[in-house]
């Protein structure tokens, strides 16, 4: 198996990177956008729209990652024809083309219920916003989007399984371009809090035009294969599935409740400097995440080969790339701030201060430091980290809404930088007795 070298790059790395990496180049443009048209109060309401959508999770329940597993193990036995028409093993296509109308029933399902449920959700806890905007249009018309696009996932799950990586992030880099350039359009245009929604209008048509245009024959043969061997949702997906719904909804109060509880307890403009501040730990935590992602369906086949030789290469080196490219990356924003605080600027009114800003960096580093962990287990079909990532979640759910309470934004940082130095250590003693356990 040919291996990329340096840091783990090749294309499908490459393009994740840029994809996940553009939202961190653009973020100067971004915020002195924000700064000079958003109201402070806009801004908080803006990341506070973003940090609730993201209770879609909860419907979603984390299929789209036992997808990504299930189709790779499939894939060792299939593979594409020069026109995207898939060949191979006649039982391996027909539990791939099982799994695929599965997926594609579960999003259409989800996306309808996610598209009101968050309509209603949200219209309850802006009610009693203490800094009122017009929010209700924009918020509805944002939610109707979020649950088309969450409609399309099993098609990117089903693709990413099938060790189509560079394509997929391939297109996710101009996804990332595309939304950008479409919201600082919109702000520019004074769109306002419609920004979002005139974005996530801009990248699903381009998605639907992607997948038609690219992958047509792929779904067609995928969906007209007859039934045959199968896979069972209860006795195979499910017992799967169950445990990574509960880490995906623990992840939420990880990755997404603290803009709102900021929001509740400080009002919007405090919510707005740490979601313009989380947006930026975020970014460099996804751009780390890509070398594991892209890697998912690499490690399924490996899992499915039994080459655990491989299989511990890969691992070490995604550990160095992504610790690598964490570190350089905290360091870097880091310092952005501070220079932006000591030269008195005024865009770091729109930012946290230093202090809160590097706690939180130095947490999001300790949680991407476990992501090759998490990638090399998952590939097992197996969920060991479960109740790591629930008290995780549990712990930074209380610690967040107390902090915040009693507290300042600062006290939130250091209690989620808390949860994350305890986990670490834990999670990596399940990894060497699980790795022990399974490749004897």
């Amino acid at each position: 198996m040919t291996r990329p070298g340096f840091l783990e790059l090749d294309r499908a790395v490459a393009f994740g990177i840029l994809s996940r990496t553009w939202p961190v180049l653009a973020a100067p443009v971004t915020i002195l956008l924000i700064a000079t048209r958003f109201t402070p109060a806009t801004q908080g309401y803006y990341y506070t729209f973003n940090s609730l959508l993201a209770l879609q999770v909860f419907v979603e329940l984390g299929f789209a990652q036992v997808i990504i597993q299930f189709m790779s193990h499939e894939w060792a036995r299939l593979s594409l024809t020069g026109d995207r028409r898939i060949t191979g093993d006649p039982e391996a296509l027909s539990r791939a083309a099982g799994l695929a109308r599965m997926a594609i029933r579960w999003y259409g399902a989800g996306g309808l219920i996610a598209a009101i449920g968050l309509s209603i959700l949200g219209y309850i806890f802006f009610l009693s916003a203490p800094d009122q905007e017009p929010w209700q249009s924009p918020w509805i018309f944002l939610c109707v989007l979020t649950g088309f696009r969450l409609a399309l996932t099993p098609f990117w799950a089903l693709l990413e399984g099938s060790n189509q990586v560079r394509e997929v992030y391939s297109y996710r880099c101009l996804e990332a371009i595309i939304t950008s350039i479409t919201a600082w359009t919109a702000i520019l245009l004074g769109a306002g809090l419609w920004t979002a929604g005139i974005a996530a209008v801009a990248t699903a048509s381009a998605a639907v035009s992607f997948l038609a245009w690219r992958y047509r024959n792929f779904f067609l043969g995928l969906l007209r294969t007859p039934a045959g061997a199968h896979i069972s949702w209860k006795k195979e997906l499910w017992p799967l599935q169950w445990r990574v719904a509960l880490s995906w909804l623990a992840g939420y109060f990880v990755f997404s409740f603290f803009v709102p509880v900021v929001f509740h307890y400080h009002g919007a403009e405090d919510a707005g400097r740490l979601g313009l501040t989380w947006n930026l730990a975020s970014a460099l935590s996804a751009v780390c995440a890509t070398w594991t992602a892209v890697r998912m369906p690499q490690l399924g086949i490996l899992v499915a080969r039994k080459d655990y030789v491989e299989m511990d290469h890969l691992f070490r080196r995604l550990s160095l790339s992504s610790g690598a490219v964490g570190a350089a990356g905290t360091a870097a924003i880091w310092i952005g701030v501070y220079a932006l605080n000591a030269a008195g600027q005024p865009l770091a009114g729109r930012l946290l201060p230093p202090t809160p800003t590097g706690i939180f960096l130095l947490a999001s580093f300790v949680m991407i430091l476990t992501y090759p962990f998490s990638a090399y287990l998952r590939a097992h079909k197996k969920e060991p980290l479960l109740w790591v990532s629930v008290f995780g979640g549990l712990a930074t759910a209380v610690i967040t809404a107390l902090t915040a309470k009693y507290s300042s934004v600062t006290g939130v940082a250091l209690g989620y930088l808390t949860v994350n130095i305890i986990a670490f250590p834990v999670i990596t003693a399940i990894w060497t007795r699980c790795r022990s356990a399974w490749h004897m």
